[in-house]
């Protein structure tokens, strides 16, 4: 497990723009963190880092966006309107846990109320956001390989 301590946006996004360089097809980032905790600003900078060059915006309300023009095809789905494992799986999203590309999962704990579960691949990277202040976040991750 490690802890990357942000101090800012720019700093949460160099963070994911450094794992979008060397993610790999049918890697799950799985993240967990309170409204506000920079969720977002991490997908942001992992599309940069995929060179995705399309606006990353939160999929709250459509469920997945797809970004593709990058290295791999980016998955972002939002899990936040979603209350039940049984939900998620009636949305259809389960696909996303074996991508042909990227998936990256705001508000995973939602899926994994549903008891132990990992992406086809196993290639899992399990992320907490904290908010420490206005401007800095811890982040906790740890990946879970094959």
């Amino acid at each position: 497990m490690a802890t990357f301590i942000s101090h800012s946006p720019a700093d949460t996004e160099a963070l994911g723009e450094h794992w979008g360089r060397s993610a790999q097809r049918g890697g799950v980032i799985a993240l967990s963190g309170d409204l506000g905790a920079g969720k977002t600003q991490l997908v942001k900078g992992l599309a940069r880092g995929l060179g995705v060059t399309a606006r990353v915006h939160s999929p709250t309300f459509t469920l997945v966006n797809e970004y593709g023009g990058g290295r791999l095809r980016l998955f972002h789905l939002d899990l936040y309107r979603l209350e039940t494992p049984e939900q998620i799986r009636s949305a259809g999203l389960e696909e996303y846990l074996q991508p042909d590309g990227v998936a990256v999962i705001e508000w995973a704990e939602r899926l994994a109320a549903g008891g132990e579960w990992k992406p086809a691949g196993g290639n899992l990277l399990s992320v907490t956001l904290e908010v420490l202040n206005e401007t800095e976040r811890r982040i906790v991750y740890e990946t879970a390989g094959p």
